[in-house]
């Protein structure tokens, strides 16, 4: 516990966290996948160490969606229905936001996350479903990343400028420092432009009111990846913004080309920002300075380059730092190695450093609860599908978001390869899972890839396509599969925290050098990598190889006729990696980089 900067309740609160999703229960869709999940878990690390903090995000009645997947792997989906009154209390606070010339209503749901130390935060999701609301105005709180610039402009105004209203509703008046989890919250600068001007024009800001507003602000970015940082053309920013709003953020480096550009104007607005791996530090430095022209090239001396080539970028206008992304072990960690964990390292669930020391647990103990895990996946899989899957055969998961540059079906690109590696090296058995987006044709299309790809191989290597994969079907993969595999496009693999399951869980990863991975990838020690270099972009053909190569001749081999030599890539997996990659150390670099000597309200 954070003991020297802990406070009571009656003290000043530290951080305001604001994120458009949470993952916190997976009957509540109030996430979509990566950036909700790793919000969760930031504040239930947060909630452990005592780190005065509250979370700001919307409430999402119609949830992200519901997948369902068609015998030829079709995508299709439908709106989740939930009843929030079941897992939040309403409480009394209303606040009004004027946006889209009319004066919205927003009523505020409470979640509390319980902390290993006793210590709760409080998340609050603020509800626009209220009856003095128009129909199309109460829908706000209905669905998480619709494609539609006009939904999503409001509910972002709703979250940073309704979100900073509610926090002084409830109570809460001094806040050190407001940490905006990606661009869709960026309003809340705007929103503290305002409260310091006290009731006064915005043409009076000046470059010392924005300066004490970017004293308080924390951005954190996520993706290299364009379509994941929203834009909003100016003429639909002033119809719902307003005339002297939008006139102000002209005059900001969120706006460009007659466009409102979110994740811009946090970097903008931010005393402190960060990318979420080494390597996105410095994709992150290429990205936001004034020579990118778009998330993959930059435009230097007259010639337009690849980034990846001038990393890191020596142009970069803004200090971007890395605080590399964690998981929450209590949550992730499965039932039977939890148990473990705490007859061995009892210390663990307090402080996650100490599973350094999981290399004193016996080799054959983890194993036995690596097969405890294995077998509650595949009766979860049988439940499912009615699929049966076999114990003893090594068992290979990837379960990403599916869409073009993770390239979830690049395992498949040579199915007569992965015929005679089984022949040459032993069964395989392969537990797949993914949504894509109801827009993302090309994920939708790697769906139907691997469906087809499960029925040519069905006789001699079955292949399982999890629908509808969320919290609690990935703590059963994470777990139970026995290679993690990742094979995302270099270099837009921002972090990445699948494979930081897994390795809780014993499970080394064969991954791409990206991301997280190039900080946790011992060779051969925590898992193997897919080619070997990281500073180049990505080679199709040559990382096709390498994946088969390392499959056929290192891994499988250990596998199956050196398997005390498995069981210790296990062990390191979970010594090396799961004792710095998990959100207690993450919490850690932010109180003391991002939230430490921060200005006061």
């Amino acid at each position: 516990m954070l003991s020297d900067i802990a406070v009571t309740p009656s003290q000043s609160l530290n951080v305001a966290y604001f994120s458009m999703e949470f993952g916190l229960d997976p009957a509540m869709p109030t996430y979509s996948g990566g950036l909700g999940i790793l919000a969760g878990d930031t504040v239930r690390a947060a909630a452990d160490n005592g780190l005065p903090m509250v979370c700001i995000s919307l409430l999402h009645r119609k949830g992200y969606f519901r997948q369902h997947i068609d015998s030829s792997g079709n995508q299709t989906e439908t709106e989740v229905d939930w009843a929030p009154e079941k897992f939040l209390q309403l409480l009394p606070a209303r606040i009004i936001v004027p946006i889209g010339g009319k004066q919205l209503q927003v009523q505020v749901w409470r979640y509390l996350v319980h902390g290993q130390s006793g210590y709760d935060i409080p998340v609050y999701f603020l509800d626009t479903a209220v009856p003095e609301n128009p129909k199309w105005e109460q829908s706000l709180s209905g669905q998480l990343y619709r494609n539609d610039p006009r939904y999503r402009i409001y509910q972002e105004a709703v979250l940073g400028l309704g979100g900073v209203a509610m926090l002084r509703a409830l109570g809460y008046r001094v806040v050190h420092s407001y940490h905006m989890n990606e661009g869709h919250s960026a309003l809340v600068t705007l929103a503290l432009i305002e409260e310091r001007m006290w009731g006064n024009s915005l043409s009076a800001v000046t470059e010392d009111d924005k300066e004490a507003v970017r004293q308080r602000c924390v951005f954190t970015t996520h993706t290299p990846i364009a379509a994941g940082h929203d834009e909003f053309p100016m003429p639909l920013v002033r119809e719902v913004l307003g005339e002297e709003r939008t006139n102000y953020l002209l005059t900001t480096g969120g706006c460009r080309n007659d466009t409102l550009n979110m994740s811009n104007l946090a970097v903008d607005f931010s005393r402190y920002i960060n990318g979420v791996s080494m390597r996105h530090e410095a994709v992150s430095q290429c990205m936001y300075c004034n020579r990118a022209i778009d998330a993959e090239h930059c435009y230097v001396n007259g010639v337009t380059v690849p980034r990846a080539k001038i990393m890191p970028c020596q142009y970069s206008e803004h200090p971007i730092d890395a605080i590399t992304n964690g998981v929450h072990a209590v949550t992730w960690a499965s039932s039977a190695l939890s148990k473990i964990y705490d007859h061995y390292i009892p210390e663990w669930r307090r402080d996650n450093r100490y599973l350094r020391y999981a290399i004193g647990i016996p080799l054959e103990v983890i194993w036995q609860a690596h097969q405890e895990a294995k077998q509650e996946l595949f009766n979860e899989i049988n439940r499912r599908t009615g699929i049966t899957l076999k114990p003893d055969v090594m068992t290979l998961g990837f379960a990403r978001r599916a869409t073009g540059y993770k390239r979830t079906d690049l395992m498949f690109s040579d199915l007569n390869r992965l015929r005679q590696i089984v022949r040459q090296s032993g069964p395989l058995q392969i537990v797949c899972g993914g949504k894509a987006h109801p827009n993302d044709g090309s994920g939708k299309e790697i769906i139907r890839n691997i469906y087809k790809a499960a029925a040519e191989l069905k006789d001699i290597i079955p292949v399982v396509y999890l629908e509808e994969y969320d919290m609690a079907l990935a703590k059963y993969v994470c777990a139970g599969v026995d290679l993690w595999v990742n094979t995302p496009l270099k270099p837009l693999e921002a972090s990445g925290t699948s494979g930081m399951k897994t390795a809780l869980n014993g499970v080394p990863s064969l991954s791409i050098l990206d991301g997280w991975w190039i900080e946790g990838h011992v060779e051969g020690v925590t898992g193997w990598s897919i080619d070997n270099g990281w500073q180049e972009e990505s080679n199709r053909e040559r990382e096709i190889a390498s994946l088969y190569d390392k499959l056929e001749r290192l891994i499988l081999p250990m596998y199956y006729k050196s398997p005390a030599d498995f069981m210790t890539v296990m062990r390191y997996a979970i010594s090396l990696n799961s004792s710095h990659f998990n959100a207690q150390r993450m919490v850690l670099q932010y109180l003391q980089n991002a939230y430490r000597n921060t200005g006061n309200s």
